[in-house]
């Protein structure tokens, strides 16, 4: 535990990156709803052949939804890396029951290709592709979907 203690406490050591606040339910929940409006925007843009930003949407998806957790637990954070960091630490000592695998997905997609979910989005973001295997992403999104639900019923039970 001490790595993710360890980053924990580095992001908090900038308020730019992340900080304890007061508890809010009423950001929680709005961050919840952005992450499933994330979801149906991805499903539209698949639908109209927008995979690339289908990828992105996915991506931010799973992160409000993350965002969604620190809210509730009294963190704000401007930091990817230190949103999952937080996420993590809560994990670890069992203030949330949720399972490390879905930030893995977060951080790397091994399992369905060599860069992490945050280095597709930047990829398909700010690059000029925009094909994106549909094996791939249809992995991604049913994947997104999965954490998002997850989220979203730890959030009512917290």
């Amino acid at each position: 535990m001490s790595n993710s203690k360890d980053r924990l406490s580095w992001c908090l050591e900038n308020e730019k990156r992340l900080k304890k606040i007061e508890p809010n339910e009423n950001l929680s929940k709005e961050h919840i709803e952005k992450a499933k409006h994330n979801l149906k925007a991805a499903d539209y843009n698949i639908q109209g052949n927008f995979d690339d930003w289908a990828i992105s949407q996915s991506y931010y998806a799973v992160y409000h939804s993350l965002l969604a957790i620190l809210f509730k637990k009294g963190f704000e954070s401007k930091n990817h890396e230190c949103t999952i960091s937080a996420v993590e630490f809560l994990i670890e000592t069992k203030e949330i029951d949720l399972n490390i695998e879905y930030l893995s997905f977060i951080r790397t997609t091994e399992q369905m290709t060599t860069k992490d979910a945050k280095s597709l989005r930047e990829e398909f973001q700010y690059g000029t592709k925009t094909d994106v295997n549909k094996v791939l992403l249809n992995e991604i999104l049913q994947k997104s979907k999965e954490i998002v639900e997850k989220i979203e019923v730890i959030l009512n039970d917290v």
